[in-house]
């Protein structure tokens, strides 16, 4: 009993001491060992076609109207993405904190990671 209690508060300890992004990092990891097929962002180069677990960190729409846009982080734990659909002012359910499942060929954006119009399944409540 006392080895259980002494690695419950080990774990509690941890939680309430880490960084929160660390934190989220490690439950996206742990999460998308799980999803089916899913790939690590860090272990994917652009030019692939990809499938990815992870959370949206940021939406922003572009409503500009000869190039709407909506663009998105997403953050799988080990790596964040850009995506961006064309043509789209806004999508349900897109939106900050909701966990999904994208696909898409990874390209280059100024040196960051970006998949344009990807495909992606909401993935329960976040």
């Amino acid at each position: 009993m006392a080895l259980a209690a002494t690695g419950y508060f080990r774990r509690l300890t941890h939680r309430l001491t880490e960084d929160i992004d660390q934190l989220d990092a490690e439950e996206m990891m742990a999460e998308s060992a799980h999803a089916s097929g899913a790939q690590r962002a860090r272990d994917c180069a652009c030019g692939e076609e990809v499938t990815m677990y992870g959370r949206l960190r940021a939406v922003a729409a572009c409503p500009k109207a000869s190039a709407a846009s909506v663009e998105a982080e997403f953050f799988d734990g080990t790596d964040a993405v850009t995506l961006v659909w064309f043509g789209r002012r806004r999508i349900a359910g897109i939106e900050s904190g909701k966990k999904i499942l994208v696909r898409g060929r990874l390209g280059d954006r100024n040196g960051l990671k970006v998949i344009y119009n990807p495909y992606y399944e909401l993935q329960g409540d976040s």
